[in-house]
């Protein structure tokens, strides 16, 4: 079983191909936009790597050393990152890392098998939700105390960095929490279902899947996401105003 990621066919990756040349484009030929995406490569290494590590970290957690065993409970970025996921993160907003592969049958027996998944899955997310807040708090310390050095190039680099920090955690961990496969929402919603419709939740994974790629290629998942992402970045905003009203 596989968490944080997904397989892709040679019709998917065609696609990804296209998503990514309509964005390029934009970011060739609009002033500014190509600094802004060298800018962002630090926010997207750091969620994606945080992303899967805290996956590999909680299936250990839970007794299962496959992970371990294959590398992957480290915070080393060469060890999670997939190309493709990467650069959809970078000009799309969304994308995946290198899946951790478990084995469920190694949990712990004090714990079952759908409980046991849904932590792992939820780890991921949870984990670029936490991350968000953290560095809020770091840009919140920064406005406080940095002074005259945020006025500068280089602090107007660092805070720019660490703003699309902010955002790629949150976009990820949302986009992720979306409860169709190959999703980690989705083995979250199949933990809680009800036995009758985790029967047929699971039985039409396949059509599900169909239905979570009709929504990733249509604006249907901006039009889903966005007020989430929304809500979530103005409460970050809100904790940072708060820090600094504090602190300055």
């Amino acid at each position: 079983m596989f968490f944080g990621g997904f397989g892709m066919n040679s019709w998917m990756i065609v696609l990804v191909i296209i998503l990514i040349a309509e964005n390029l484009r934009y970011y060739l030929y609009t002033p500014g936009a190509l600094l802004a995406l060298i800018l962002s490569i630090p926010g997207v290494i750091i969620a994606m790597t945080f992303h899967e590590f805290a996956h590999a970290w909680m299936a250990d957690r839970l007794g299962d050393d496959t992970p371990r065993r294959q590398g992957r409970l480290t915070l080393n970025p060469f060890k999670h990152m997939e190309p493709i996921g990467m650069l959809m993160l970078l000009f799309a907003g969304f994308g995946w890392g290198r899946p951790v592969q478990i084995n469920p049958n190694n949990f712990n027996r004090t714990i079952t098998l759908r409980k046991g998944n849904a932590l792992v899955a939820l780890a991921g997310p949870v984990m670029n939700l936490i991350l968000a807040v953290i560095f809020s708090i770091i840009y919140a310390l920064i406005l406080a105390f940095g002074g005259t050095f945020v006025l500068t190039q280089t602090g107007e680099i660092i805070t720019t960095i660490i703003i699309y920090i902010i955002s790629m955690n949150v976009g990820l961990g949302v986009f992720n929490l979306i409860p169709l496969p190959p999703l980690d929402g989705s083995k979250v919603l199949v933990a809680i279902l009800p036995t009758n419709a985790r029967n047929w939740f699971e039985s039409h994974e396949r059509i599900l899947y169909i239905v979570f790629i009709i929504i990733w290629i249509t604006p249907i998942a901006s039009l889903i996401i966005s007020p989430i992402i929304r809500l979530i970045n103005n409460g970050l905003l809100n904790l940072i105003a708060s820090i600094v009203g504090m602190l300055v």
